[in-house]
């Protein structure tokens, strides 16, 4: 099989036919309640990594991938971009830890409990899988405080950022080419990360609860080639990080809640009753928000 081409394009990480983006958004609160989806806010600058060699870690350089800059307590989330004629499997890690099912991370699509998302259908993932139809935004934290997913999960904090792992169709599952009048389907807008933490490198914890779906596999496992995997990681780093190694400004300091109120913006609802969710694995249900480890 051949594999799909890995490149930028728009601040969006293009895989073959897939875009996966990294979008700015407003963290919610983490105060019980759970809250629909914010909107994105613009994508973060995406970079790659060999474009930077002499400036970045050795870890980086062994990885390879790309890196954003992200403010502490800054909060992400994903949008997926496909082609629904010709779907892939999409599995995302945070710092070494399956987003979905807590598991470690690795390439392989599980058997037993869905691991992973399916673009499309999924358009977006803002979050760790936490419960019933509930997810725990994705939100910035420093390395080395044990608050991050990753280190409440593992108990260390070496890896930081996302992993994704995107997986192709086995031949002959879906066209090659795109059918008559086809159009591109559109998502609203994850990845790993090894950095040392003097460097100024991020991880991903768990915030405010939020109203989203991750849905079940309609295609089944079998429709994956497990021989078509192509694995891209994401570093994270801190405004001053990204700065000293691209010499750009990041993005302006984190969306506020008052900035939010003052444009209007909307929350989303997606209209899905029809369609289920992967249950949230008990590792990952036990995983504490930013408010509850401060206390």
């Amino acid at each position: 099989m051949t594999m799909p081409r890995v490149r930028i394009a728009d601040d969006s990480l293009s895989v073959g036919r897939l875009s996966i983006a990294f979008q700015r958004t407003l963290r919610i609160p983490d105060d019980g309640r759970s809250y629909p989806l914010p909107p994105g806010l613009g994508a973060f600058p995406l970079r790659r990594v060999k474009d930077f060699a002499r400036r970045v870690p050795a870890a980086w350089r062994e990885r390879g991938g790309y890196f954003i800059p992200m403010y502490q307590r800054e909060a992400l989330w994903i949008s997926f971009h496909g082609e629904r004629w010709r779907p892939n499997a999409v599995k995302v890690g945070v710092g070494g830890v399956n987003a979905i099912s807590g598991q470690p991370w690795d390439e392989r699509l599980r058997r037993r409990a869905q691991d992973y998302v399916v673009v499309p259908d999924q358009p977006w993932l803002d979050g760790i899988n936490a419960g019933p139809n509930v997810i725990r935004q994705f939100v910035a934290m420093p390395l080395g405080q044990g608050i991050t997913v990753e280190g409440q999960v593992t108990g260390a904090e070496e890896e930081g950022g996302m992993q994704i792992t995107v997986v192709q169709p086995k031949p002959g599952r879906f066209p090659d080419r795109p059918p008559r009048a086809s159009r591109r389907w559109h998502g609203s807008s994850m990845m790993i990360c090894e950095s040392a933490p003097a460097f100024g490198a991020m991880g991903l914890a768990a915030g405010g609860r939020m109203e989203q779906k991750i849905y079940p596999d309609l295609y089944g496992k079998d429709t994956w080639d497990a021989t078509g995997t192509t694995t891209v990681h994401v570093h994270i780093v801190n405004s001053d990080a990204y700065h000293a190694i691209t010499g750009e400004q990041p993005p302006p300091t984190p969306i506020s809640a008052a900035t939010y109120n003052a444009f209007g913006l909307p929350w989303f609802a997606l209209y899905d009753e029809d369609l289920g969710d992967v249950p949230a694995p008990a590792i990952l249900r036990r995983v504490k928000s930013i408010a509850a480890m401060g206390q």
